[in-house]
């Protein structure tokens, strides 16, 4: 209800609402994903009562669209998520604003989804195990322990996609030339953009961007390794206490989906564009060549998909690995 207020706040108010650079929302659409938010809304409080087999396919239908609806909404979140984390000032409030809606929205909506197909099957709705008794008593966590190893080897594969684009940025930020860029010119680009910290960064060599990859990486080493469910040693005050289970797990799989879709995106369009099949991309400063500009978009979409799927596949081993479970589903032992 309260997306479905906004959204119809802004359309009454003609409120400009960004999806891409020099697009905004129409209030058609935002009239229309008011009503697919009640209407996902109904289906979410439908899901919690007994239902018959249509009314069941009902909830299903309007989840099953509602979904990635929201999934598809939220793909600008990585964007906003660098220019917030490198303080470079946010372009759009509403546009933020409207991230956040469908974020906020696309978990849920997968909460309610995943809980719904729980009690379908007969498990418990919280923790997935059947068990008799009440889905609300005591929860019982498992200990520590780190992924498989061919989760292990699965996230290092897929990491290896950000060398190229990495490669490529720091050679431009230490001042050399690729691609057709001169680092000078690269350097002289986004030293006129860049705040405070993004100009500290670049005066030292480093370009922001790659340090924001480094945080990823850090994620990634937290959901792959035991000492991101208990708090190490080096942790002043929280050490040996068990890590809150949606600390990693929130921001990797909000930061992951989105940047997979992205980075796919960029990997299909750029050969696509490469033999003709798409339109040519112009070169803008400090590019040079068209040829330049489609590789760094193949290069782009490696990383980014890459360091979304490599996220997604460490959450899902993370979350299989830390998924508590309600006290009386466990066995009892005899005394």
């Amino acid at each position: 209800m309260a997306y479905a207020a906004v959204e119809v706040t802004w359309a009454v108010t003609g409120t400009t609402v960004p999806w891409k650079e020099h697009s905004a929302y129409a209030p058609g659409v935002q009239l229309f994903l008011a009503a697919l938010a009640l209407l996902a809304g109904g289906a979410c409080l439908a899901s919690t009562r007994p239902l018959a087999r249509p009314g069941r396919a009902g909830v299903a239908a309007a989840l099953g669209v509602a979904l990635p609806v929201f999934v598809v909404g939220m793909a600008g979140l990585p964007i906003h998520f660098v220019t917030l984390a490198t303080l470079s000032g946010i372009e759009s409030a509403t546009g933020l604003a409207q991230v956040l809606l469908n974020t906020a929205g696309a978990a849920l909506l997968l909460l309610v989804g995943l809980s719904c197909h729980r009690r379908l099957r007969g498990d418990c709705p919280r923790c997935g195990r059947p068990h008799d008794g009440p889905a609300d008593g005591p929860l019982a966590h498992p200990a520590a322990s780190r992924a498989s190893r061919r989760t292990r080897v699965a996230v290092c594969v897929l990491v290896a996609g950000l060398a190229p684009w990495a490669g490529v940025k720091t050679v431009w930020t230490l001042g050399g030339n690729a691609l057709g860029v001169a680092g000078e010119d690269w350097q002289r680009l986004t030293s006129a953009g860049a705040s405070g910290p993004a100009k500290a960064t670049a005066s030292m060599g480093v370009d922001v961007t790659v340090l924001a990859a480094m945080a990823g990486l850090f994620l990634l080493l937290a959901l792959l390794s035991a000492w991101g469910q208990v708090f190490p040693r080096w942790t002043p005050v929280l050490a040996g206490r068990r890590v809150p289970r949606l600390l990693p797990l929130v921001p990797a799989w909000l930061t992951g989906v989105p940047l997979t879709l992205y980075g796919a995106f960029l990997v299909v369009m750029a050969p696509l564009t490469a033999v003709g099949v798409l339109p040519e991309i112009p070169p803008s400063p400090p590019f040079t060549t068209g040829s330049g500009v489609i590789w760094m978009a193949e290069f782009g979409g490696l990383a980014f998909a890459g360091l979304g799927t490599a996220l997604v596949v460490a959450a899902r081993s993370y979350a299989a690995r830390t998924r508590p479970v309600c006290a009386g589903a466990l066995p009892r032992v005899p005394r």
